[in-house]
């Protein structure tokens, strides 16, 4: 028995697999419980950049001031003028989830708009596939998706050897 719970009964991210389908861009209003806000010296260009290539949209914008962008529910980011580079920030990360066959895809646009501002995608020992992207304004933004889980895959093994519990329990899921 374990005290963890099936977390995608409750979670928007899909649970993963081939079939797994990326949930509706969501365009209603909420108290947003994680963002992220970044400076940028150049707010049409931070715009076109996360619109076009990592698959935002802008749910409203502040004119010459500030764009609240969005992708899924919860998958929030507001793009602020700075005055000067020297106010953008240093290198930070955030991660979005997404699903298997998302990834291609974003691969794919953010090519079209700069090849040389992406990194993979490639497998990770903990079982998900990433895709790193360096916006204009020097963030590390990575699209993350939950491979299917394979009870004797290498991640697996990783997973274990890390002492991380990977077993499947008797309800078939793993904990």
């Amino acid at each position: 028995m374990s005290d963890f719970f099936h977390a995608f009964d409750i979670s928007l991210v899909p649970a993963p697999g081939p079939d797994a389908a990326a949930p509706e861009l969501f365009r209603g209003i909420y108290g947003m419980p994680m963002f992220v806000t970044i400076p940028t010296v150049d707010l049409p260009a931070s715009v076109d950049f996360w619109t076009r290539g990592l698959g935002f949209f802008e749910l409203f914008a502040i004119p010459g001031q500030l764009v609240h962008l969005r992708r899924w529910a919860f998958q929030d980011v507001l793009l602020v003028t700075a005055a000067s580079a020297a106010q953008a920030p240093p290198e930070m990360s955030v991660s979005f989830a997404c699903v298997l066959g998302q990834i291609d895809d974003i691969a794919d646009a953010v090519r079209a708009v700069d090849a040389e501002a992406m990194t993979g995608p490639r497998d990770t020992t903990w079982n998900t596939r990433d895709l790193e992207v360096l916006t204009p304004e020097n963030a590390r933004v990575v699209f993350t998706a939950a491979k299917p889980f394979d009870a004797s895959g290498e991640a697996t093994a990783a997973l274990r050897a890390a002492g991380i519990g990977v077993e499947e329990d008797d309800n078939g899921e793993h904990v």
